[in-house]
């Protein structure tokens, strides 16, 4: 079936080779209860010329293929005209949008809304009232539409009471001001079907053929109400008989019970592919489920299969979305240092200069994009400085109120500036985009006037307003790529198979949550408001859905998958129609458990050993305590981090954790103590108040966020008094403080020891007393001491001192255990095992020892070179 799998250039199959007993053929040419054969059969009655002739379609994409059915099965010369009612509304054309109309953008009509409920003493709630208004009116608008624009008031006048039936309660005066709102907003409104009525049109035409779908098409069934004016000129076709035996089955059915999701993505990918290889194509791959199509998507794109989506993906999950939203995050007042280089990586107007300045903020460690213009490494390049401003001037037009056509305005001249502008142009779904926004040049007229004249038109908004109106945009538009020319695989809902010749179906997504056929209907109408007002019911919609289903299942070759439990390992049942099959598996021969479409390939197992680099070429000058540190726990971790460098960067903008509380209190200590030398003092209120006053100008210089923070300062009063309760002690057995914070530089053969010691004090007998803070449990570093010769912080502290005769302790700062000091008895011979090893470590790696990944213990459960090794891969 290769040579019937083409398509022509408006996007439809071309039908000239598919048999005539192909199911959804048949629907067309069947000599007697074919559509062609009822058309022509219905035509000649009247005795209607072709071309004075309309026939109104279910969707668009029955229309190539129409137009090439109808010479070969209508007869020769004029064809009648195939339309859609959209189609054929809009090449009437019409008065244009108005002020009050429902524009069926999803932005937009959400501002209406948000107007129209503020006009009704609701404007305190219209941000929460205003999505469930667009939401009624969309329902209620084909209703609206389908009666004749002179008919809508009597519409309306039943309408309203229809729609509140039953909410007299007052707990449900919300929900009956909505539907009251949504009712008069779609009376007000014209729709573009609205030319069909008019009676010029009639005289035009000899017949209208209406052919009906699977659903009622309200505005067809208003339109056939004229049947007084168009007389015998009006004829309404179904395209599809309904089935006379809800199990009646056509084609080949296989069932797939998949795993999981992703076993369900790759199932389905898998059998596309062998549909396609076995020459049947174009397969149509149907599934509700958003996540398990863009998957199998881009399995089939990664296998160089062709396709066609009809589906198309919102705006807001696009590239070209995220690239505008990133934008608006990056000029918001209280920006983040992160969110703004997010922005500068999609702006190509400042490719160049950005990572010199993400490379600035990361050793300042801004936090705030604020502070940014005043980090030291910042200041001292004129680029970097060049650089801010533009961004800062940018930022100053995203900021303040604004009408929504001066919002637009300022995003445009943002996406200019930055680079932007050209790169969404030139992407398909960045031109949908712009077009979306009105922010394309090929705007028309039409929205000058809307948006002077709708009732949001002077309405300013603030940036998170604006961003809020975006985001619905965004999520209301979406697109479609450009069809190719020849496709394999058509991605399309369940509802457009009708009448479309596919030569097999991978059905994905048939479990009881994605394949509901007894699923709640949209809106929050109850069955009788529904009943009254004329909108489907909750069992016609099922009997819709259960048609869908039959005639899709009428393609030659099936394939059904469903998961079998969902993405927190719960167990899920397959569809009740799935289940249906299921059943009547035994009376049907062309049921079956389908196999496993996935090839297995056969694979050598080949060992995986832990890598052993050489790392004499990356020469080692300097080393701090943690890089030896890594070095003694796992050399492979020490030549990929720091030989290569390789290590992460952590985001700026970070929830304040231990790690910083830790930093904090090595600043508050050492200014205390720079105090008390400065005004030496034993009075405990005193030191208290020292302390106090060195936590607020530590906290204000670290710039951190109060409300992240207090619930360390809610410890803070505990700790200090812990802290000044050893220091008494301390001193009192001889010791005085000498310096904190301080740098050293010790020299050891060819490298050069760096390391910052937090505190060093004098003992009464002159010796020196190296001091490292620490937060940590008391007995985590009494384990530490155990152990001297594997203890690496503080006798490392203690090579950059050439002094025999020093001591080494830990200070444990605490909230519960208060504070306590722990003695590293041998510090010496630590220190000395110590340079040792480091002597003899360097020296092996400049002769070219090995760095193997040891991967023992747990140096490997927080490693960030885990990747690098594969440990979970050794064999």
């Amino acid at each position: 079936m290769e040579d019937i799998a083409k398509s022509d250039s408006s996007g439809g199959l071309r039908a000239f080779n598919y048999p005539p007993n192909h199911p959804a053929m048949a629907l067309w040419v069947h000599p007697h209860t074919g559509l062609l054969a009822r058309l022509a059969a219905e035509m000649d009655r009247r005795s209607a010329h072709p071309a004075r002739t309309l026939v109104l379609l279910p969707y668009a994409q029955l229309l190539p293929l129409a137009n090439r059915l109808w010479p070969q099965y209508g007869g020769d010369g004029f064809a009648p005209r195939f339309e859609t009612t959209l189609n054929w509304a809009s090449s009437l054309g019409g008065p244009g949008q108005q002020a009050l109309d429902i524009t069926f953008d999803a932005g937009l009509d959400a501002l209406t809304a948000q107007a129209l409920l503020a006009q009704a003493g609701l404007g305190s709630e219209q941000d929460v009232l205003a999505a469930l208004v667009v939401q009624a009116a969309y329902q209620l608008a084909p209703l609206a539409a389908a009666t004749h624009p002179t008919s809508r008031a009597q519409w309306a006048h039943t309408a309203r009471s229809a729609a509140v039936l039953g909410m007299e309660a007052s707990a449900l005066q919300w929900e009956a001001a909505v539907a009251r709102i949504a009712v008069e907003w779609a009376a007000v409104s014209g729709y573009a079907s609205d030319p069909l009525w008019d009676v010029h049109v009639q005289d035009e035409l000899d017949c209208l053929v209406m052919v009906q779908g699977l659903a009622s098409d309200p505005l067809l069934r208003g339109l056939a109400g004229l049947a007084g004016r168009w007389g015998d000129r009006l004829v309404v076709l179904p395209l599809a008989m309904p089935f006379e035996d809800d199990r009646a089955m056509q084609g080949l059915v296989h069932l797939h019970a998949a795993i999981d999701a992703e076993d369900e993505a790759q199932r389905s990918a898998a059998c596309a592919l062998r549909h396609i290889e076995a020459g049947r194509f174009p397969v149509a791959l149907v599934s509700s489920d958003r996540a398990l199509t863009r998957r199998v998507r881009a399995m089939l794109e990664d296998a160089g299969v062709t396709m066609r989506d009809e589906n198309g993906w919102k705006l807001s999950t696009s590239r070209a979305g995220a690239s505008v939203m990133v934008l608006m995050r990056a000029g918001a007042w209280n920006a983040s240092a992160d969110a703004v280089l997010d922005w500068l990586k999609c702006a190509p107007a400042f490719s160049l200069t950005t990572p010199l300045l993400e490379a600035a903020l990361r050793r300042d460690q801004v936090r705030d994009w604020r502070d940014a213009v005043d980090a030291t490494l910042v200041i001292a390049n004129p680029a970097l400085v060049a650089l801010c401003e533009s961004v800062d001037a940018i930022r100053a037009t995203l900021a303040g109120r604004k009408l929504l056509t001066n919002w637009l305005d300022a995003l445009r001249c943002a996406l200019q500036w930055s680079g932007q502008w050209d790169e969404l142009l030139a992407d398909g779904a960045g031109a949908k985009l712009l077009l979306a926004l009105r922010l394309s040049p090929s705007t028309d007229g039409q929205w000058q006037t809307l948006s002077s004249q709708a009732l949001w038109a002077k309405r300013r908004m603030d940036a998170s307003e604006f961003v809020q109106w975006l985001n619905q945009a965004l999520e209301g538009a979406s697109f479609q790529p450009d069809y190719p020319d020849e496709e394999q695989v058509v991605i399309l809902p369940m509802s457009q198979m009708l009448g479309r010749p596919f030569a097999a179906l991978v059905l994905a997504g048939c479990d009881e949550v994605r394949l509901n056929p007894n699923a709640e209907p949209p809106g929050g109408w109850t069955a009788a408001q529904r009943t009254a007002l004329g909108l489907p019911t909750r069992d016609t919609l099922e009997a819709v859905f259960r048609c869908a289903w039959r005639y899709a299942l009428q393609t030659p070759v099936c394939d059904v998958l469903w998961r079998t439990s969902d993405e927190t390992g719960e167990t899920l049942l397959a569809s009740s129609l799935v289940q249906l099959l299921q059943l009547t598996k035994g009376e049907h021969s062309a049921i079956s458990v389908g196999d496993d479409p996935r090839v297995e390939r056969m694979l050598i197992a080949k060992a995986v050993l832990p890598p052993q680099p050489v790392g004499s070429a990356l020469a080692v000058t300097h080393l701090s305590a943690s890089a030896y540190e890594d070095l003694r726990a796992c050399p492979y971790r020490f030549f990929a981090l720091r030989q290569l460098g390789l290590r992460s960067d952590d985001e700026l903008e970070s929830e304040i954790d231990k790690r910083d509380f830790g930093l904090w209190l090595h600043a508050v200590l050492s200014h205390f103590h720079a105090s008390l030398v400065a005004e030496p003092t034993p009075d405990v209120l005193l030191r208290m108040a020292r302390m106090d006053a060195a936590a607020a100008h530590t906290t204000a210089a670290m710039a951190l966020p109060e409300g992240e923070f207090l619930p360390f300062l809610a410890a803070w009063p505990a700790v200090r008094n812990g802290y000044l309760h050893w220091l008494g002690r301390h001193e009192a057995q001889g010791f005085t403080f000498i310096s904190s914070e301080t740098d050293h530089r010790q020299r050891l053969g060819d490298i050069q020891l760096l390391g910052r010691i937090d505190r060093m004090d004098r003992a009464s007998d002159g010796s020196i007393l190296v001091l490292d803070y620490k937060t940590e449990p008391p007995a985590k570093t009494r384990d530490r001491v155990k152990m001297p010769l594997e203890d690496t912080q503080i006798a490392f502290y203690a090579a950059l001192l050439p002094d025999d005769t020093l001591r080494g302790a830990y200070v444990n700062v605490g909230e519960r255990e208060g504070t306590a000091m722990t003695e590293q008895q041998h510090i010496v011979q630590a220190r000395d095992a110590l340079i040792h090893g480091i002597l003899h470590d360097i020296h092996g790696i400049a002769q070219g020892q090995t760095l193997p990944a040891l991967g023992d213990g747990s140096a490997c459960d927080f490693c960030q070179a885990r990747g690098l090794c594969r440990k979970d891969f050794w064999l």
